[in-house]
């Protein structure tokens, strides 16, 4: 999947878990597991309510790379 994200590492900065993440976020501990995993991309905003916990842009969180199939 094209979508990388660091978003178990910016949860660890701020100690919470996936439980908590998901309160602060509106969505269950499943759909953060889905995110960490690169199993499930956010809504544009959702990534954006993400980084906005961290006080961070959602480039920062997450990286889209282009699949090099695809030329």
């Amino acid at each position: 999947m094209p979508l990388h994200n660091r978003l178990k590492e910016y949860r660890a900065r701020i100690g919470v878990n996936q439980q908590e993440m998901g309160q602060l976020v509106d969505v269950s501990r499943q759909t953060i597991s889905l995110i960490e995993r690169g199993d499930y991309s956010p809504s544009v905003t959702l990534a954006i309510k993400i980084a906005k916990v961290f006080d961070a842009k959602v480039e920062d969180i997450f990286e889209y790379e282009e699949d090099e199939t695809n030329e």
